[in-house]
């Protein structure tokens, strides 16, 4: 499958996930959403890759809107209700898909993340970012409009609300180490190292088990909602049905034989073989 504005590899199964419109600093244009949904469809349906890294290519890792778009009036319909509707037919999706995804994903943050780039990169599991990479949420300051595509809840929840409000009223430049140091990111490298290191992490998650991700974060998830006795009983029913997959007997053995373990892979009906 060939596409105009991303490209995706697949290779010794991780998948890379390539915002490739350099010119435009990988902006959401409405053909890149598009083609950004159709590649995280495929990830999902061929189940040849076991971790997806998402990526941009040139000096940014994703602009966010498409402000040449946005700043169109004309049209019968309001632009408020235009952009109300991509962002539930596109926008949206996407960091649902990115959050519903049966792999692991890892976002390599190779320049800047601003506006809905943030929320895509932040969308992921693991979030890796180049020395030179910086966040930037100008929306309330340069435009007064809110985050969206999820960032008013991944950056409380990531930051906590003093953090979180000061960058979305100030939109001052977050760099890439100070992202690392406040806990928004898993680590920040050298920008030469970004993508072996990006490779190297999604090379770990792609051995796990396969249903290691969606585990994480629906436990996650469930955690942010209840008290420490509702989720110690989520733990318990979790476990009730995860001891008994063959992912944890074959955890046991390796233990006992001192090896890594080697797990097998979901069957066309995604549960394990």
């Amino acid at each position: 499958m060939t596409y105009a504005t991303i490209e995706l590899a697949i290779c010794d199964h991780v998948a890379i996930l390539t915002l490739n419109q350099p010119a435009s600093r990988n902006g959401l244009t409405e053909t890149l959403q598009q083609e950004v949904l159709a590649g995280l469809k495929r990830v999902e349906q061929e189940r040849k890759a076991r971790a997806l890294i998402i990526t941009g290519a040139g000096k940014s890792f994703c602009s966010g809107a498409d402000l040449g778009r946005i700043g169109d009036t004309s049209g019968s319909d309001s632009l408020g209700n235009r952009v109300s509707q991509s962002m539930e037919e596109l926008s949206n999706p996407i960091i649902l898909a990115i959050r519903n995804l049966s792999v692991p994903v890892v976002a390599a943050v190779n320049g800047a993340a601003a506006g809905a780039g943030i929320s895509i990169a932040l969308a992921a599991d693991v979030v890796v970012a180049a020395r030179s990479a910086f966040f930037l949420t100008p929306f309330l300051p340069r435009l007064g409009i809110v985050p969206d595509m999820g960032a008013t809840w991944f950056l409380p929840h990531h930051l906590g609300r003093a953090r979180a409000l000061g960058l979305m009223l100030l939109g001052d430049r977050l760099p890439a180490q100070t992202a690392q140091e406040w806990g928004l990111i898993w680590s920040c490298v050298e920008d030469e190292a970004l993508m072996k290191e990006a490779r190297g992490i999604a090379a770990r998650l792609s051995q796990l088990p396969a249903h290691a991700a969606l585990e994480a974060r629906a436990a996650l998830h469930a955690a942010l909602g209840q008290d420490l006795p509702q989720q110690l009983d989520y733990e318990r029913q979790r476990q009730k049905e995860l001891i008994d997959l063959p992912s944890f007997q074959e955890g046991v053995r390796a233990f006992f034989e001192k090896r890594e373990p080697v797990f097998a892979r979901p069957g066309p009906e995604g549960k394990e073989k």
